[in-house]
């Protein structure tokens, strides 16, 4: 298989499992009143965006060398920026209104599942992008790496609820999350100003790899 494709299906996989992550995320959360599961959720809808402009992107140019990568890099990084004020926003209108979350077990199941696949998807996107030098899957794979680690302070967050009924651990997740979007935001911001992978010089694959 080409890089091209390798590529692609890599993100038709990542947008299959943003899709149900974002959707049961975002059920949970409603359901349960956690701030934590909607900002998971909400990075989900980013990272699922992020792929669809990243398919896009694929389809015109695999190696990010033209000015197309840097703006779907652009792009995908202003999502992440306008999901923190949002999020952080509405967490602190519930912790002042004495919102105290209940526990989730799909919330719980959710956050499992994402510690399992993220990893997997992170590995590959940043593998592939920096075979291809393909800026905008290189930068996705920045999410996805943030959204592993993110998981992990969700999946902490609701076993307290679950375990202890420790209500507040949520409004602690929801602010590790966020930290992680900033983070994410940054990352992404950092990857597009210094034009990693390289992005001066334009590359052109065989046509064995682009297949």
């Amino acid at each position: 298989m080409g890089r091209l494709s390798r590529a692609i299906s890599i993100e038709y996989l990542s947008s299959l499992w943003m899709s149900v992550e974002a959707v049961g995320s975002i059920v949970a959360g409603v359901l349960a009143g956690s701030l934590a599961l909607l900002a998971f959720g909400g990075d989900s809808v980013v990272e699922l965006l992020s792929a669809f402009v990243v398919f896009g992107h694929l389809r015109e140019d695999v190696t990010g060398a033209s000015g197309l990568g840097r703006r779907t890099a652009l792009t995908t990084t202003l999502m992440l920026f306008a999901l923190v004020p949002v999020i952080g926003l509405g967490a602190v209108y519930s912790f002042t209104s004495g919102v105290r979350p209940d526990s989730s077990l799909l919330g719980v199941s959710i956050a499992v599942s994402a510690v399992a696949i993220m990893p997997y998807l992170w590995l590959e996107k940043r593998r592939i992008g920096r075979e291809t030098r393909c800026l905008p899957l290189s930068i996705d794979a920045v999410e996805s790496a943030t959204c592993f680690f993110m998981s992990l302070a969700l999946l902490a967050g609701l076993l307290s609820e679950y375990l202890f009924g420790l209500w507040w651990a949520d409004y602690v997740a929801t602010a590790a999350i966020l930290a992680f979007v900033a983070r994410e935001g940054l990352e992404s911001y950092r990857e597009l100003e210094e034009g990693r992978p390289t992005v001066g010089t334009q590359t052109t694959l065989p046509d064995d790899q682009m297949t």
